[in-house]
């Protein structure tokens, strides 16, 4: 034991003299942990928020009786089972208005509910008597009692008029969500003796068999162990973890420099020691040892602002993901221990992962092996050849799975193996370019600069591999995002048709305020709206009441349509539908699609296709008058006017006036437009962010992997010195060389980005959302992250670039009297 600290102290004293390569050794670990363990964090939290929401009273996560072809049934049934053995619980969903906001209401029976329906909230005894006994009890989760401005204990009517019983707080529950007794629920809904599905419990015995009790009126539906919102969201979620894995593994480059640096220069020390008597299993050890305890530290370092990098990043993912996929995410971050733990490991694992090269190297080194600094870093032309057959085969993959793959984890294996081809082929394309400008070099100090470009690019091939997969993710995805923002910023033109939205608290002012508006001549047309929702094929689908108006016939954004569709929409027995829910049910112009609803099935011919980027359920637009006649229930607060531009402020500021509107009831279309492109802008923050943050890595890699060549390139620069070449206008050299090959990578990763963008665009977008982009390129755009690329190369090379400035001749001369 003493022996092994002895070794240890003697390794350690290595970095006590080399300061800057022990600091990037552990930046690298820390880079790496912090921005995984970041991204893992604000995966875990949106991951135990869908469990919530799953579990909330029997979610997807537990066994249910449903009807086939309606959205509601008989509570008869649920009487019928229970007295055949069946251990079922009647629920009843539906959804209220409630100052302005749109709510699920859920209606339970809580004496049956089963006992396994997942982490749902409980209710002991004195809360059951609550709960049940009057006045009741309305459960409500603390953000939703925030949003809606009410005390805990407060009764506030909803749109009908009707009460709700005492707000109450669960903790457990998720937001947007009421819950209340089954009987309560009922009275609200107007749906006496009706529910909308029976949860399954554990039997006792052996119940009947389904169909001799209830015959084919329900049917049974498995529960499943991911839900929609957890399907939706599978895209965002694996964004995430690529954006941490790729700045994870670029800090991994940084500590593989570092780390193959110090054994080159400790190969002296580790010589000595085994001279002296300690075996290659002990020196072997204390170099683990020694690496997991730095690794250990780094990552507890790394953690710490990984958890500061989600806490920052959270409000925006929390915000993309409300807007994109309607989930909803607590904006405060709570971890759990295993996140911690996991980080550690990871960090450890990655060093030893990082390092394994200059670990194999010493348990294999000869006791009299010498010391050659730049060995480890020659390129070799067999691994060229080596690495550029592996990407050929990575290439073959991708073309693999792109063509045979349907879903989305095909859609970012393609991604994944595409840009892994392109970071192993990226030093055989590198050595091609320097040996062609080579060639037409004239002048020997031309000549030595691209030979000398061609030996430094092993040693830099790490840095510039992730210099080439950081460019081309922030190019792939900022064409992404920019296509994205011009297509919604025309899909917003066509979407918002009328130049002021009324949204009334309930139907009686809705009928109030078009009473009065029928009266006002600045008014030239009164545009009202609905939505409801159902199921279809299993898939949630809003209904999307449209008036007969021809504004909506000129802009609403159709991608497909047949002749006179907006006609056959009138008689209410056609409807369009969005290209997701055409995607995801697979209909076509054409088809023919029933939907259940309270009056029996309701058959609509498809008409046409449109486009609603952002909706994270599928849409059926129809006459609005045609909703309300097949749900009756709809509520009818949506107005939207025609109304001359110079008109609208004094309009905006009667309506407040005559109805005690608030500014989120009644806006223009300007404010509507600004505050839809603002929660856009807002979406995107998160991937922007994570964009400079690997950027930055990259950066970091490039410089570490210049200060690890820094010492090592004396030999090839002191013989320029000798000839009479200034130490300045060699550091000009080598900045010159540095920003030639990043100028190099940065253009081989344009097209490269390019196909990111594409693969987003045509394949990860189209199967995570159902709808596909047009594609476009922004040359502008391109040139400012070339120049970012630039930058980041110039900032990285300027360290060493003035350490060669102001170096010493000594430092020189001492090349040609030691032993190299």
């Amino acid at each position: 034991m003493r022996r092994a600290l002895w070794v240890l102290a003697v390794l350690l004293s290595h970095w006590r003299r080399h300061k800057m390569q022990f600091a990037t050794l552990l930046i690298g670990l820390i880079a790496a942990t912090a921005l995984w363990s970041g991204v893992h964090a604000i995966n875990q939290q949106a991951r135990n928020a869908y469990d919530r929401a799953a579990a909330t009273f029997g979610g997807v996560r537990t066994a249910m009786l449903v009807a086939p072809k309606a959205v509601t049934f008989s509570q008869d049934l649920f009487v019928k089972l229970r007295r055949a053995g069946w251990p079922v619980s009647p629920v009843l969903e539906g959804r209220i208005q409630l100052n302005g906001h749109s709510l699920r209401l859920l209606g339970i029976e809580p004496v049956t509910l089963p006992a396994d329906v997942g982490n749902a909230p409980r209710l002991g005894a004195a809360d059951l008597t609550r709960f049940v006994a009057p006045p009741g009890q309305t459960l409500v989760a603390q953000e939703t009692l925030t949003d809606l401005q009410e005390p805990e204990g407060a009764a506030p009517p909803i749109s009908s008029g009707a009460r709700l019983p005492p707000l109450h707080v669960q903790l457990q529950l998720v937001p947007d969500v009421l819950v209340v007794d089954i009987g309560v629920a009922q009275r609200l809904l107007n749906k006496p003796g009706q529910v909308s599905r029976l949860l399954i419990g554990t039997p006792k015995g052996k119940p009947a068999p389904l169909q001799s009790v209830v015959g084919d009126q329900l049917q049974w539906i498995e529960p499943t162990a991911e839900t929609e919102l957890e399907r939706l969201t599978d895209s965002f979620h694996l964004n995430l973890t690529a954006f941490g894995l790729l700045s994870f593994f670029v800090g991994l480059f940084i500590v593989n420099s570092a780390v193959g640096l110090a054994f080159e220069q400790r190969l002296p020390m580790l010589r000595t020691l085994r001279a002296c008597g300690a075996s290659a299993r002990l020196v072997n050890t204390v170099l683990v040892v020694e690496l997991v305890v730095l690794a250990l530290i780094a990552g507890l370092i790394g953690l710490a602002c990984g958890y500061f990098i989600a806490a920052a990043l959270l409000p925006d993912v929390a915000a993309s993901l409300r807007g994109l996929y309607g989930a909803q995410i607590p904006g405060q971050l709570t971890l759990h221990a295993e996140w911690w733990f996991a980080g550690i490991g990871i960090s450890i694992a990655g060093a030893i992962v990082a390092a394994a090269t200059s670990l194999i190297k010493a348990i294999r080194m000869p006791v009299l092996a010498t010391a050659q600094p730049r060995a480890w870093q020659q390129a070799q032309h067999r691994w060229l050849i080596l690495q550029s057959t592996a990407a050929c085969a990575v290439f073959a993959v991708a073309l693999l799975v792109l063509r045979y793959g349907e879903s989305l984890i095909a859609g970012f294996g393609v991604l994944a193996a595409l840009m892994l081809g392109a970071a192993l082929i990226l030093p055989a394309f590198l050595e091609i370019i320097l040996l062609a400008c080579q060639r037409r070099a004239r002048g020997p100090l031309a000549l030595w600069f691209w030979a000398d470009s061609r030996q430094q690019l092993s040693g830099l091939s790490l840095a510039l591999m992730a210099l080439l997969l950081a460019l081309a993710v922030n190019v792939g995805v900022s064409t992404m995002v920019e296509t994205f923002s011009r297509t919604f910023t025309g899909w917003l033109n066509g979407r918002l048709a009328a130049d002021v939205y009324i949204s009334a608290s309930d139907n009686a002012q809705g009928i109030a305020i078009r009473n009065w508006l029928k009266d006002r001549s600045e008014v030239q047309a009164i545009l009202s709206g609905g939505r409801a929702e159902t199921q279809v094929q299993g898939q949630p689908v809003e209904l999307l009441g449209l008036p007969d108006h021809a504004l909506y016939r000129e802009r609403w954004p159709l991608l497909e349509a047949v002749p006179r569709g907006w006609a056959r929409l009138v008689p209410g027995n056609a409807a369009f539908i969005s290209e997701q829910l055409s995607r995801r049910l697979n209909v076509r112009v054409g088809d023919v699609i029933e939907v259940p609803a309270p009056g029996g099935p309701w058959e609509l011919d498809i008409v046409g296709i449109y486009a609603d980027y952002g909706n994270p359920k599928g849409q059926l637009a129809v006459n609005v008058a045609a909703l309300i006649r097949q749900f009756p229930q709809t509520p009818q607060t949506r107005i939207g006017l025609i109304v001359p531009r110079d008109k609208i402020p004094a309009l905006i500021a009667v309506l407040q006036q005559q109805f005690a509107l608030e500014d989120r009831s009644v806006a223009d279309q300007a404010t509507v437009k600004a505050e839809s492109i603002r929660i856009f802008n807002r979406t995107f923050a998160v991937t922007s962010a994570l964009n400079a943050f690997t950027l930055g890595v990259a950066g970091i890699a490039l410089l570490t992997s210049l200060l690890t060549l820094a010492n090592s390139r004396l030999p090839q620069l002191a013989p320029l010195w000798a000839i009479g070449i200034t130490r300045p206008r060699l550091a000009a050299i080598e900045l010159t060389k540095t920003l030639s090959v990043a100028l190099f990578t940065a253009l081989l990763a344009l097209p490269l980005g390019l196909v990111v963008a594409w693969c987003l665009i045509a394949i990860v977008n189209v199967k995570a959302f159902g709808w596909r982009l047009p594609f476009h390129v922004f040359p502008l755009q391109l040139v400012e992250l070339v120049a970012v690329a630039l930058f980041a190369a110039l900032l990285a090379a300027l360290l060493p670039v003035v350490r060669l400035a102001r170096m010493q001749p000594t430092d020189l001369v001492k090349v040609f009297a030691n032993e190299r």
